[in-house]
This record gives C-alpha cells, structure tokens and sequence, in this order.
C-alpha cells in the first residue's frame, strides 16, 4: 500500500521570495530563488509551481509552469522564477523533486496568500539579501 512507502525527509532545501531591482528595466520585481543548504549536490531538479486562492470572491488558478535544473551544488542557490505582484493575493505553491544519488526526494513549499511582503522578509541564508523564506 501506498502508506507502506518511505517518504525520504526534505531537510537544508529551502524557497525564497526576494525583492530585486532588475538591471535592465531599473524597476523592483521578486525573484524565487531554490536554496541548497546541504553539503552535497543535489541534482534533476524539477520545480512546477502554480497559484491559487479566491480573488473577488472568485476562484482563481494559474497555469501551471515547470521547471528543470540540472544540479545546484552544496551551499548555493538558483533562480527559479519571476513573480509578479499581482500574484501576491493567491497561494503560491511550488512543488520541488530531486535526487542525491539514486533517492527521490520531493516537498511542497507554499507561500500563503499576501505572505510575500517587505514586511514579512529575514536574511536569506547563503545570499546575503532579505527575502520571505520558506523551509
């Protein structure tokens, strides 16, 4: 049975939102970056995210986007995504698969509806900027 099977604990994985001028445009936008916090390399990073929530009071969903990384190496850290602030009213959810070795591990990070807020941002470990982080 499906109760039977060993889900292998995510641990030193972590998500954050952080706020960032971009260089070209000059305007501020938030970046998803995917935080390798292990010593050891982790690798066929898959990252699908989404949002959903009630706007209005109207159900509102996303489409569905997806994401690969080859590997990220031990204590560093990769952009996943823009994410525009009009998204900020909904959950946003990313759901994060990868391997060490030959193991599957995979966890669902969510930011909660209005979480990603100046107010709400700590150091991002690794990055040296502030950002709302999930672990």
């Amino acid at each position: 049975m499906i109760k039977d099977i060993e889900q292998p604990k995510v641990e030193d994985i972590a998500l954050a939102a952080v706020p960032e001028k971009n260089p070209e445009s000059g305007v501020d936008e938030w970046n998803v970056y995917l935080i390798n916090l292990k010593k050891i390399e982790i690798s066929n990073v898959l990252i699908a995210s989404r949002g959903y929530g009630v706007v209005d009071k109207e159900k509102v969903e996303t489409s569905q986007l997806r994401h690969f990384v080859e590997s990220i190496p031990p204590q560093s850290y990769v952009k996943v995504e823009p994410i525009m602030e009009n998204l900020f009213a909904l959950n946003n959810q990313y759901w994060v698969s990868f391997y060490i070795d030959r193991e599957i591990f995979d966890k669902k990070y969510v930011f909660l509806a209005e979480t990603i807020q100046i107010e709400n941002t700590t150091e991002i470990p690794l990055m040296e900027k502030r950002g709302v982080l999930l672990k």
